[in-house]
């Protein structure tokens, strides 16, 4: 019997691609609810192994190693939330005083639009009470339960999932070279071990970047007299690993701060200023030094990723869509077929060429 290659032509290949692609999107929209926690659940499990590893070699069991590990991780994970709470209660006392300003401030911009525009204040001022009625109505309100349960729900299952990923390790990893066949063994491991290393080194770099960012934004907010600066400046860094859009949104909390705080809108200004000069520098110095030399994906793939990933799994979706990709990019790189995709998700540009 005489085996044939089966060929198939380029237009049904493309149809292939098409379906095959639409239907992994869809899977992960719809089980978005189990794929995100098991996503960041292994990241963390990757991060926290090595820690694990050295403790094994103390003779440490491996679940007492395993459970010593999380629980140091959940003290130093309670105890930023710890500081970051105590801010937050500081601000929430002060937010009366805040918003009992900032509502002057906007029946100021009410009668300055009234005469601008020749509209009735009255006019504005239903619309902006209908709004805030809107806003906190009761199918708001019921939402906002579901969504907090949700995300509880989420907290819970996190740390299940590492201790699980961490135990049965070596079972995860067999599986994987069980999978591809002997053959192909060597090839798996290089590559288990390049995506842990990715892994560990990108968000080592992302904490370092946290840490300098937080420090750049409390520092500058401390100089301008802002107040509340510790809290911004950790809140800021933190909005920062939301790629592109969190930048926006951490610039936007303390410029509303000094405009209610401050006598005079030049400091509102002068907050803008140094959030885009921090910008500047985490842009073209900060990321591209500590963390995108861990993760070698190009401008348009991660804007891409992040849009896509924000789509189908929101806010959660966009921190995870970088490693992901780089991921994605790694394995492209070690299957001679997917070396293009690789190829293209990448930050090496060919020569160029004249058409």
């Amino acid at each position: 019997m005489i085996n044939k290659e089966l060929i198939l032509p380029l237009y049904l290949k493309t149809v292939l691609i098409i379906i095959g692609l639409v239907a992994f999107v869809f899977i992960l929209y719809i089980a978005k609810g189990i794929i995100i926690p098991i996503v960041f659940a292994t990241i963390l499990a990757v991060v926290l192994h090595p820690a694990v590893n050295m403790l094994m070699r103390l003779k440490i069991h491996r679940i007492a190693a395993i459970i010593i590990v999380m629980f140091l991780t959940f003290i130093l994970i309670a105890s930023f939330g710890t500081l970051l709470f105590s801010q937050a209660s500081r601000f929430t006392e002060s937010l009366p005083r805040l918003v009992d300003k900032f509502t002057e401030i906007i029946n100021q911009i009410i009668f300055w639009a009234s005469g601008y525009f020749a509209i009735g204040a009255n006019e504005i001022t239903e619309w902006i009470t209908t709004t805030k009625n809107e806003l906190i109505g009761g199918d708001e309100i019921g939402q906002t339960i579901v969504n907090v349960g949700g995300m509880l729900a989420f907290l819970f299952l996190i740390p299940v999932y590492v201790f699980m990923i961490l135990f049965y390790q070596p079972l995860l990893i067999e599986f994987f070279h069980k999978f591809f066949g002997n053959k192909n063994r060597d090839k798996v491991s290089e590559i288990i071990n390049q995506i842990k290393t990715l892994i560990q080194r990108y968000l080592i770099g992302l904490l370092m970047e946290v840490g300098i960012i937080a420090f750049l934004y409390t520092v500058g907010l401390l100089f301008l007299g802002i107040e509340y600066a510790l809290i911004l400046g950790i809140l800021g860094a933190l909005l920062n690993l939301i790629p592109y859009l969190g930048s926006i949104i951490a610039a936007t909390m303390p410029i509303i701060i000094a405009i209610v705080t401050k006598p005079s809108p030049w400091f509102a200004l002068l907050v803008l200023a140094l959030y885009i000069l921090i910008q500047f520098i985490d842009n073209n110095y900060i990321v591209p030094k500590i963390v995108a030399s861990k993760v070698k994906i190009n401008a348009l793939a991660s804007i891409i990723a992040v849009i896509t990933f924000g789509a189908l799994w929101g806010i959660p979706g966009m921190l995870v869509a970088i490693p992901l990709i780089a991921i994605a990019k790694l394995i492209f790189d070690h299957i001679e077929s997917l070396k293009p995709w690789g190829f293209l998700l990448g930050d090496t540009m060919p020569p160029t060429l004249k058409i």
